[in-house]
């Protein structure tokens, strides 16, 4: 049996740990190291970047670590594959190539493009009737763009935006020699590229049961030993910390899913066939993956400038808050003479506790969220006159921050464009571009269906608890949408919770969710539910006024919300 391909994982966005590059290099063997840096919400930032400066576009952090860290690379024999091109991978390869040369490191250099729509947002029909033209319009390409590359000799490659799984299929594919066409094995890299795709959630990072794996030291990054099937082995390198567990990974599994059919630019890989077994102490097999051909389109991200946004946060402390914050509110109100922003969301966050003995005990806080296509509304007339409340208003009137101008924010929505429209080129080392040609099969993808409950709640003692005691969550969001994926611990809280964790049931214990379309997935293979709340978040995590845009239900559901758990 051939030896297993080690894609290790240093980066799952951008800001991640920046020493991560060189602890996993240190830490252990890696034929491969992999980062992702993109998010929709990277990308707009990107895009405001390039517009002050043509040259950039491209995840800075990524070169700074490569100072630190190319040569150690090139010593180990461990190839780098990052997607920290940005919107200018073309612009990153040259600085590559550059600080090579600076450091004396003899590395040879490929990048991919193509993702790159604006130039065509009109010919292909992205531009939007009320925003217009698109500031950033990014396809996601899947992996044969890496794979050509590193076929090619390349021991770094770059991308722009392709999906973030695609950075461990591309080596996966390029190593093993799979054809187009091996679906089961693109999708089991698919499922490994998944669960490394976020660095330390798969190791235990904001992980629902995080006390039973609590230490002081920061999770190790994550590894795939990938198998010439597509099965894999999660992992990480001896010493480091948190811990690799099959619930851990079922964890990172259900982060930013929908329907079971995961649909990607090479493969659809089927979720619902997923089979994680643990293989030892920090060691998770991941087996009987299933793919089908991807769909005949292509996702494009779009972000377009939405307006201007400013945000003031009140604090009230002692008694009747409630009365502060709705003398706060109207106060406020009547304060908006040049014009009430288009939008005004308050948030009260906290409750004093009983017989408080601090003032922080004592206190709760109340935020007030503005946004408008106008920057002067939501700029100095609105925190100013929050300031000029001071004297005038509740007692112990204070906020947490100076008055501030605010900034601009974005709107992310997807597209969908033919394959054929795509121009994906690899970029080799020596300059030669080599176009990847669409999926030659393709398969329609079938509406998603509402998943009912397979039986009825198992009779037994009742007993009322938080939820989140008795199963974990994970959360994630697409655009506007959230996502939470629910998994039970034991087979018998599986039959319990498969069948009480209704849509129904959702709205109950989160009443926010009942202006919103929630739809229903079930994966048994990982005891878990997955619901996909659409229009959360609002136009996405930028224009959200939620106060922690990516992973309030999540966090919600794990953190107390009240349920009957009955189970034999």
């Amino acid at each position: 049996m051939s030896q297993p391909l080690r894609v290790g994982n240093a980066s799952g966005f951008y800001g991640d740990r920046f020493s991560a590059v060189r602890e996993m290099l240190e830490g252990g063997p890696l034929d491969v190291l992999t980062g992702d840096y993109l998010a929709e919400l990277t990308m707009l930032i990107l895009g405001r970047g390039k517009m002050k400066d043509p040259d950039a576009g491209y995840a800075a952090t990524f070169l700074r670590q490569m100072e630190e860290s190319l040569g150690l690379a090139a010593e180990r024999g461990t190839t780098i594959v990052a997607n920290a091109g940005g919107l200018n991978p073309r612009g990153l390869a040259a600085r590559l190539r550059e600080l090579a040369a600076r450091l004396g490191v003899d590395v040879r250099i490929a990048h991919v493009e193509g993702d790159d729509l604006l130039p065509r947002a009109e010919e292909l029909g992205l531009a939007d009737a009320r925003r217009g033209r698109p500031l950033t319009a990014n396809a996601y390409l899947g992996a044969w763009g890496i794979a050509e590359c590193l076929r090619a000799g390349a021991d770094v490659v770059v991308t722009g935006r392709v999906t973030d799984a695609s950075l461990v299929v591309g080596p996966a594919a390029a190593h093993f020699g799979w054809a187009r066409d091996d679906w089961d094995a693109l999708a089991g890299a698919t499922v490994a590229g998944h669960v490394l795709e976020c660095g330390a959630q798969a190791t235990g990072g904001n992980y629902a049961f995080f006390q039973e794996i609590y230490n002081v030291k920061a999770p190790g990054f994550p590894i795939a030993e990938i198998h010439p099937d597509g099965s894999s082995v999660i992992t990480k390198h001896d010493g480091t910390g948190g811990a690799v567990t099959v619930e851990t990974v079922t964890a990172q599994l259900l982060y930013e899913i929908g329907a079971p059919a995961y649909a990607g630019p090479d493969v659809t890989t089927r979720f619902d066939t997923i089979v994680p077994a643990q293989d030892g102490p920090d060691r998770v097999r991941i087996s009987g993956v299933r793919g089908l051909p991807p769909p005949p389109t292509t996702k494009v991200c779009l972000n377009h400038l939405g307006g201007h946004r400013n945000e003031m946060t009140f604090v009230l402390t002692g008694l009747d808050i409630e009365a502060k914050a709705e003398l706060v509110k109207a106060q406020l109100e009547a304060a908006f003479t040049k014009g009430r922003p288009s939008r005004v969301e308050w948030t009260l966050i906290g409750a004093p506790g009983p017989d408080p003995a601090t003032q922080g005990e004592a206190t709760a806080l109340l935020r007030c969220a503005v946004l408008d296509p106008d920057p002067e509304k939501v700029g100095r007339a609105f925190s100013g006159a929050v300031v000029e409340l001071a004297l005038a208003g509740y007692p112990g009137f204070t906020m947490t921050s100076p008055p501030g101008k605010g900034g601009p924010y974005g709107v992310y929505t997807p597209a969908y464009v033919p394959n054929e429209a795509v121009e994906h080129v690899a970029v080799t080392h020596e300059g030669e571009r080599i176009a990847i040609a669409a999926a030659p099969h393709v398969r329609d993808l079938e509406a998603p269906a509402e998943a009912p409950p397979a039986g009825g709640v198992p009779p037994g003692a009742a007993v009322r608890a938080p939820l989140g005691r008795v199963a974990g969550a994970r959360s994630g969001d697409k655009g506007g949408d959230a996502n939470i994926g629910v998994w039970a611990r034991t087979d018998a809280q599986w039959r319990w919770l498969e069948p009480f964790l209704t849509t129904e049931r959702l709205r109950e214990l989160l009443p926010e969710t009942r202006e919103h379309t929630v739809r229903r997935h079930v994966l048994p293979n990982l005891r878990a539910v997955n619901f996909v709340v659409e229009g959360l978040l609002q136009e996405g995590v930028s224009a959200s006024t939620r106060f922690d845009q990516r992973s309030w239900i999540g966090l919600v559901a794990q953190a107390g919300i009240a349920a009957f758990v009955e189970w034999s």
